[in-house]
């Protein structure tokens, strides 16, 4: 399946990208080894995850195409 992964923040600098496709996804610890190879220095970082746009808190069943979003803290004023 092909998933696309958005991010956002200080994440867009960290990782060069808004975002970037991934094919051939068997599942979402699959993506996530994937991401981790692409970009080790995430793990120094805190962010949240969402899948098409809802906060996730254990790891969901991913679908093709569905969009995985990494957002790091945010303050509002």
């Amino acid at each position: 399946m092909e998933i696309r992964v958005l991010f956002f923040g200080v994440l867009t600098e960290v990782t060069q990208t808004m975002f970037k496709h991934y094919r051939d996804v068997n599942s979402f610890g699959d993506l996530m080894h994937r991401i981790q190879d692409d970009f080790p220095e995430l793990v120094h970082f805190d962010y949240r995850i969402a899948v098409n746009s809802e906060i996730i808190n254990e790891d969901p069943e991913l679908k093709n195409m569905d969009e995985v979003a990494f957002m790091p803290p945010f303050a509002g004023g």
